[in-house]
Formats: structure tokens, sequence, C-alpha cells
């Protein structure tokens, strides 16, 4: 790693949470950066729900444990890490600091925490790398044809990515009324440096739809998926799935693991939290697929709630974002800190000396239990 990170002790006493950080965030950013990272789609009722369903479910502790070898550890993919938190893909955060993806790296290095890093990157996929001292995944946006989806692809393995998770749930952008009331716009100098080139539009004739006829015909199905899984020696990953039927074709495609996740409600609004599914998701699929989820975590308890009910790690999104805006990488790697120890109190409290403790009989679901 080439850039220092100064001492922990240098944030201020004040942020102590993840919410204070989304606080403090919004003083560092203009409108226009606020509303694309705030935002989700249509009314935002799925961006809300991400959260609430957290809230909705309790804690139901054990006491009187022996939990003097407790740990966080947990292995994905063969890759051993401290915890099971991991930075999600989020485009352009050049947008958010002036040393974008660089700082996010670092501080997701200092403390351990593997991060998937955005075919919508402001910094080139091999400059992370350079900077990286966890495990780095890559996420792939298809690029409306196998050539140029496949080119992104080697370019991350030649620079060590460890995983591909191919993002499923957004073959065209959701309509996000907040970007427009903003009259959203990328600052000149923020672009997404790792695409020569957006995917060319078919050509469309006046009573085309230019969603079916012009976008969906760029979008992969599953003979991509297939396709892609023969391509690489990378875990495969898909990011974006909510249905057990697709988790269960998925499976069959020979795809390593799923990300459960509604794009942080920023696609297709009204879509259920990605918490409520994750019981039913992991009883499709078995013990034997990697399941991980994104939406709605702010503190280490809600990382516990997602592994009582299935998921083997966590991606953080907005809250990493919030904190990079605040403080750079000191802000992130402070951030993940924050919530590493909440999660380890969370498991200390509730009589879990490992991830593997985790259950579903620690939750009390009002009404299933």
């Amino acid at each position: 790693m080439n850039m220092p990170l100064p001492p922990l002790d240098l944030i201020p006493h004040d942020l102590v949470a993840a919410c204070d950080y989304e606080a403090r965030a919004r003083q560092h950013l203009d409108d226009n950066a606020w509303a694309y990272l705030q935002g989700g789609a249509a009314d935002e009722l799925s961006l809300r729900g991400n959260g609430e369903a957290f809230q909705s479910i309790s804690l139901r502790p054990r006491v009187l444990r022996d939990l003097t070898q407790g740990h966080t550890r947990c292995c994905l993919f063969g890759q051993e890490l401290a915890h099971p938190l991991l930075l999600a893909p989020v485009a352009y955060q050049r947008l958010f600091h002036p040393d974008g993806e660089l700082a996010s790296v670092l501080g997701a290095s200092v403390m351990g925490a593997g991060m998937l890093v955005s075919t919508l990157a402001s910094t080139r996929l091999e400059d992370i790398a350079s900077q990286a001292g966890s495990p780095l995944w890559f996420q792939l946006y298809w690029q409306g044809g196998r050539d140029a989806s496949l080119a992104l692809v080697r370019r991350a393995e030649a620079a060590g990515y460890q995983a591909l998770v191919l993002t499923v749930d957004a073959p065209l952008s959701g309509i996000r009324n907040r970007e427009q009331r903003a009259g959203f716009a990328l600052p000149p100098k923020v672009a997404a440096v790792n695409l020569a080139e957006t995917p060319k539009m078919p050509l469309l004739t006046p009573n085309d739809s230019p969603v079916f006829a012009g976008m969906m015909a760029l979008a992969p199905t599953w003979a991509d998926i297939e396709w892609l899984r023969a391509q690489t020696r990378l875990p495969l990953l898909l990011k974006g799935v909510l249905h057990p039927e697709d988790a269960a074709q998925a499976v069959s495609c020979g795809v390593h693991g799923l990300v459960i996740s509604n794009h942080g409600g920023r696609v297709l609004d009204t879509t259920p939290a990605p918490l409520d599914l994750l019981p039913e998701m992991r009883a499709r699929v078995g013990a034997s697929v990697t399941l991980l989820l994104d939406g709605g975590i702010r503190r280490g308890s809600d990382v516990f709630k997602a592994l009582a009910l299935g998921a083997d790690a966590v991606l953080l999104g907005r809250p990493y974002v919030h904190a990079l805006a605040v403080a750079g990488a000191l802000g992130v790697a402070h951030l993940i800190k924050l919530l590493r120890e909440e999660l380890e109190v969370c498991m200390a409290l509730s009589g879990c000396a490992t991830l593997a403790e985790i259950t579903p009989d620690r939750l009390w679901l009002d009404g299933l239990n």
C-alpha cells in the first residue's frame, strides 16, 4: 500500500456510529452528490424498508456461556477474513471524495475487509488493486455483449481480483425521482474510467420501445451466465437475486454464490427487503452455496441478524460512503471498526463465540417464535 493512514484516534469524538457519519456527510456533499448517494427508486419504499426490516426483529440472547475464545473470523471461497464485513460496489466514488476508490480500498485493507469494486469505478481497476491489502472482488455490469464483458473480466483476473460478481437486477437504471428533481449530473472530472465506450443501442423504429427493443436487447440471459461461468476460474456470484427459483437456476448454472439484494432500493421500488427473503433463499439453495446480503445495515446487530437468518457475510454500502465523504480512508477504516466492535459486543451479549453459533434461535421474530 502506498498511502499512509493517520491513527484512528484522530476521528472526532462525536462520530461513534454509522448514523453520525451519515449526518456529518451531508455537510461535505453538494446537493448533486447527495441526491445520487441517498436516493432510491420512485417513492423510495424499498429504500426505507431495507432498514425497517432489521428494526422489526428483536434479539433473544443466551447467557452464562464460555466465550473466552470468541472471534469473528470467516472464510469465503478459500479467502480468510477477520470478519464478515465487505464493502459493496459503489460507482463513481470520486464524486464523494477526491481519492475515491483508492481511499476506500486503503480503509478496507487496514481493517481486513474485502471490497467489491464497481464496473463504474472512477479509478482504474489496476490502480485500486495496487493499493489493496485485503481481498478484492470485481463487480461486473454486463456490457451489452460477451466480448466487451469478457474484456473487463480478463482485466480483473490479471490485476489479482479474487471473485467475480455479476449484477443481474439492473439491466437498465431504475427511475430515481430524487435524482431527477436535483438535476443530477456527473461532474466533468468524474467518469467510469474502466469503460472504453458504453454499449451501443440497437437501431430503433418509431414504434419500437426503447426499453424492450433497446436496453433489454443488450441485457444478459441465463445462457450468458452459463457462458460466463465457463470463461473464468474465479468464483462467480450473481448480485440482485430475490426469487428462490432464480436462486435455484443460478446454482444449476454452476454459480458459486448469490448476493441477496434489491440494489439498495435504487432500481425497482416496492421489492421486499433482502433480510426478509434470506430464510427462504437459504432453504432453497442449501448450506453449500455462499449467500451474502446488502441493504439497510447500519449496526453490528444488523449484521448479527443477517447471519442468523442465513447470510455468510454482508456488504456495506451507503454507510462507508458517508464515512468516505467525511474523512476519506480514515473514515472508512473507522466505520468498519465501529461495526465490527458492535458485532463483537452483540455476539458476546447474545452468547455466541463464533459466527457459526449465530443461529435463528437468537432472534425473536414476532409471530414466528
